[in-house]
């Protein structure tokens, strides 16, 4: 008995991982506009120490273990025929091909500033667009970032920890930051930026100009709607959070207002057989948060069910009430990782690379990764 061809259309943080929990009980396509997995995660690290960040959220396809199986397809989605169940690719060579599958899996994720774009990109490609952000932060005097989200207060507190010579500025809409986290995470993480020489500024809400797109490393200055003076900056950091999803290449009817792909409890796509979405793509709840939250063994379980005629054995997503994890990544004293309720706990410094990375990460949750050559 031949068995089932699931397609994955999106290899970055959660597709990766339905992926390799899928790869034992069926044949597994994976579609990704990058050769490797290129995370979404830790922008302050990214752009302030790029060879770190690169070590462990950047890595080849071929280095995951769990992935030997799996025949990955570096192209561009283009189109999805979800009745005929196939989907059409334009591949890195430039030839289009049409990829069938008994179950779909929807993972591509969102745009959201210039660190997390769909188009397809060489390993060079990779390459120049770190050095170039990083090199534009590198040589400002000054930051502004603006937003209120993780990825904003990450920005400001790793550039200042990186640069403790650089005036760098935080500047959010609401009276705190991480307004979706609990309120004594933004306490706990406000006293760091303040002890690191971050300057904290509530209540500022910018004008974003005419047809920008937030893509962009601008100079300075920025204007706010909320009355205050404009400021000046050599290089602004916009993350407003001004997400859009990834779907232009999905019929419309199993799409949400915005864009986002709807999804049953059991992160199937209502209306159509054997199709699913998972990730940041998928309008799970308000925080989209089944990225952050692990669905991806829930979800590999739940098509395992659904291939094998037993629908009734799928299990329910329940998304948290508030974001909850680490919000600046590792910094010299450890990591840090803050509960749903807002307590810290930490990780300290050592075991990052002793324990947490080789054998939480790379062995428990990917499966084993292979040394780069």
């Amino acid at each position: 008995m031949s068995r089932p061809r699931v397609v994955v259309a999106g290899l970055g943080d959660s597709g990766l991982l339905t992926a390799i929990h899928l790869a034992p009980h069926a044949d597994v396509v994976g579609i990704s506009s990058k050769p490797g997995l290129v995370s979404g995660q830790e922008l302050g690290l990214r752009i302030s120490r790029p060879d770190e960040w690169a070590r462990d959220y950047r890595i080849p396809f071929g280095r995951f273990r769990k992935l030997d199986g799996i025949r990955t397809v570096h192209g561009t989605l283009t189109a999805a025929d979800l009745d005929n169940r196939t989907v059409s690719v334009v591949d890195a060579a430039g030839a289009a091909t049409v990829e069938g599958f008994d179950a779909l899996v929807i993972s591509t994720g969102v745009r959201n500033g210039f660190w997390r774009q769909p188009g397809l990109q060489s390993a060079a490609d990779i390459d120049a667009d770190l050095r170039s952000a990083h090199r534009r932060f590198a040589d400002a005097d000054s930051i502004a970032v603006i937003g209120g989200g993780a990825a904003a207060v990450s920005a400001a507190a790793n550039l200042a920890a990186t640069w403790r010579d650089k005036q760098i500025d935080l500047y959010h809409p609401g009276d705190r930051a991480l307004p979706q986290h609990h309120p004594r995470t933004w306490a706990t993480v406000r006293a760091r930026l303040r002890r690191l020489g971050v300057g904290v500024h509530g209540g500022h809400r910018a004008v974003v100009p005419d047809g920008f797109s937030c893509d962009e490393i601008t100079p300075g200055p920025v204007s706010f709607s909320t009355g205050q003076s404009a400021v000046g900056a050599d290089a602004v950091l916009w993350a407003i959070g001004r997400v859009a999803p990834n779907t232009d290449w999905l019929p419309a009817d199993v799409l949400d207002a915005s864009g986002f792909v709807r999804v049953s409890a059991e992160l199937r796509v209502p209306g159509v057989d054997s199709v699913y979405a998972i990730g940041d793509v998928a309008a799970t709840d308000d925080l989209r948060s089944s990225a952050r939250n692990r669905a991806d063994r829930l979800l590999a379980h739940n098509i395992r069910a659904d291939l094998g005629g037993r629908p009734d054995r799928a299990r329910r997503y329940v998304p948290p009430r508030r974001r909850w994890g680490s919000v600046l990544g590792v910094q010299a004293d450890g990591l840090q990782v803050f509960a749903p309720s807002g307590r810290p706990f930490r990780f300290p410094a050592w075991s990052v690379d002793t324990i947490l990375q080789p054998w939480i990460v790379r062995r428990g949750i990917y499966g084993g990764i292979r040394k780069p050559r």
